[in-house]
């Protein structure tokens, strides 16, 4: 992502050093975590969104910053949340802190991340951003919840599925590009601009996790984790769609009663291949990126605009 750097990569070296700053404790365990999660942060996409909001919208500033620290402390305390409620030993290959502290140490500092991003925008007075991002963790934990509910009777059709990835993915993603571009103008019209783009680029970006499951886009092998979690994804709901009733109550019951099982998962990945589901996946899926780019149209041909569309193309398709 050459341009992205070019354009905000001053701007992120200085952000890592202020986030660094802020997630400081004296309590002496709580800093030794803030170290191994700082260390072992990812690529800092959503802060990227923020900047390169910001800088189409107008021009970053103070208040910028304080944006992308909210966004990225709200994001790594849902991850530490996630990784407790999943029981996850692992978090990009490194343990998860739950794996080397134990839950009860990971839910207080997922709690200690989440008060530190409150805090940082109520000393400042960044009332609104903290609502626009209050608003995503809101829709985050809805999401999360209707996909477990919906998960025992695997009754999810098309437009559950949307409204499930709308409120657990794309929510966060939209309100980073919110907040960055009200950072700048204060115009709750033009943050809901940016807010829309990030919600389409949130909803691409999970549709092509859900083809990672079917070994598309040379990831390799297929990998059925989400069918073994019994999660009812884009490619598996449109076979559904088409498959007879037979057919239909066969890989039902597969997800249901199965899914530990390598042959049968194997099986119900096969038949999504062969029915168009993958092909249907990809088709929504660069039909939310395309409209995503058309609202970025609206605003000048300026190479931050075009860093933007880089990193759309970026999250979109990547290959892992």
């Amino acid at each position: 992502m050459e341009l992205v750097n070019k354009v905000i990569g001053t701007e992120l070296s200085l952000f890592e050093k202020k986030f660094t700053e802020s997630v400081k404790s004296t309590n002496p365990l709580l800093d030794r975590i803030m170290r191994f999660i700082i260390r072992r942060k990812g690529k800092q996409m959503r802060p990227m969104f923020v900047f390169l909001s910001a800088t189409i919208a107008g021009s970053i500033n103070d208040a910028t910053y304080r944006a992308a620290a909210l966004i990225e402390l709200l994001h790594t305390a849902t991850l530490v949340h996630d990784d407790v409620v999943d029981d996850s030993m692992k978090r990009r290959n490194f343990f998860s802190i739950n794996a080397l502290w134990k839950n009860k140490i990971a839910v207080l500092v997922g709690d200690y991340l989440l008060s530190k991003g409150l805090l940082l925008s109520v000393d400042n007075g960044d009332f609104k951003i903290l609502q626009i991002t209050s608003r995503a963790v809101k829709e985050m934990s809805e999401g999360e919840l209707l996909q477990m509910e919906k998960a025992r009777k695997l009754d999810i059709d098309e437009s559950i599925y949307f409204d499930i990835i709308r409120a657990k993915t794309a929510s966060l993603l939209a309100a980073a590009c919110a907040a960055g571009a009200y950072s700048t103008t204060s115009e709750e019209s033009v943050s809901e601009r940016f807010r829309l783009f990030g919600e389409k680029v949130g909803i691409a970006f999970q549709i092509k996790d859900d083809l990672f499951d079917y070994g598309q886009d040379n990831i390799g092998k297929p990998t059925g984790i989400d069918i073994k979690e019994k999660k009812m994804t884009l490619p598996l709901i449109y076979a559904l769609q088409q498959a007879d009733a037979a057919t239909k109550r066969r890989l039902i019951y597969t997800v249901k009663n199965n899914s530990n099982e390598k042959k049968k998962v194997n099986e119900v990945i096969s038949y999504v291949q062969q029915s168009g589901g993958i092909a249907y996946a990809q088709q929504k899926m660069q039909q939310y990126k395309q409209e995503a780019l058309d609202i970025l149209q609206q605003y000048p041909d300026t190479a931050a605009r075009r860093a933007m569309e880089e990193l759309v193309n970026y999250v979109i398709d990547r290959k892992y």
